[in-house]
């Protein structure tokens, strides 16, 4: 990306963000206890979202298996999917708290620091937890749609917060849109309007979903359509969830 956000103006936020405080601790709980760093291969791909066990409502287990890289001849293992001791439905919500690597939950934590807190002021503590989880639940179902759809690989799992994180920029650029917030473009820091920062972010995810066409073994391993699925239903969804909430944007209540 040419624009990477790196925080936002705060001077007006009055409440302290407890429930972002806690989603962003239980990620790294699950991160570091319960995937041990990403290599505890047996729970991550048991718990993960698999479109197919979605769509089909049954458990898939699979065989580990080794395969060669074409350019490089190099041999690797992809381990297997592995049973889900619950509903195959459950990993809808655990798989928004796990993530595949250090990068990964560095960047997605990082995104959900800036942006979430102050869409929680706006909403109110229990309100942000519904819109959160209901915005990552929205993500992965329009990914696993996506993939059906676009005859992707519907054994690939996938996992990670960022369709939930996506909701909440959504909600962020409605609510705050001429918020300034600090982002590092072409190398340089600078501010720029929520409009610009989040909006651009939004038309990167659309330009590249666009290009794989769901098909996440051509993106690089990124759930561009639960990115896009995501933020729309945070565009969607937020208004609602701040119906009767005093804003800080507009200083009245949502209508």
């Amino acid at each position: 990306m040419l624009i990477i956000p790196i925080g936002d103006d705060n001077s007006d936020r009055t409440t302290t963000p407890y429930i972002n405080y806690l989603i962003i601790l239980v990620n790294v709980i699950v991160f570091v206890a319960f995937q041990q760093l990403g290599s505890d291969t047996s729970f991550t791909y048991a718990f993960s979202t698999v479109p197919q066990e979605i769509v089909t409502g049954r458990d898939l287990v699979t065989e580990d298996q080794v395969v060669r890289d074409p350019i490089s001849g190099d041999r690797f293992a992809i381990p297997g999917l592995q049973p889900t001791p619950f509903s195959v439905y459950v990993t809808l919500l655990v798989s928004m708290f796990m993530h595949g690597s250090i990068a990964h939950i560095a960047g997605n934590m990082l995104f959900l620091w800036i942006f979430g807190d102050n869409v929680e002021h706006a909403l109110g503590h229990v309100r942000y937890l519904v819109f959160y989880l209901v915005c990552g639940v929205l993500a992965s179902l329009a990914h696993v749609f996506s993939t059906l759809v676009f005859g992707g690989d519907m054994t690939i799992p996938s996992l990670g917060a960022s369709g939930a994180i996506s909701g909440v920029m959504g909600g962020y650029l409605l609510m705050f849109p001429g918020r300034r917030v600090t982002v590092i473009m072409f190398r340089f820091i600078t501010q720029v309007s929520a409009l610009v920062a989040v909006g651009l972010w939004f038309v990167f995810q659309l330009i590249s979903g666009l290009g794989v066409l769901g098909d996440e073994t051509q993106g690089g391993g990124v759930a561009y359509a639960a990115h896009i699925g995501g933020f729309i239903a945070g565009l969607v969804l937020v208004k609602f969830f701040a119906i009767g909430r005093e804003t800080v944007t507009t200083g009245r209540a949502w209508r």
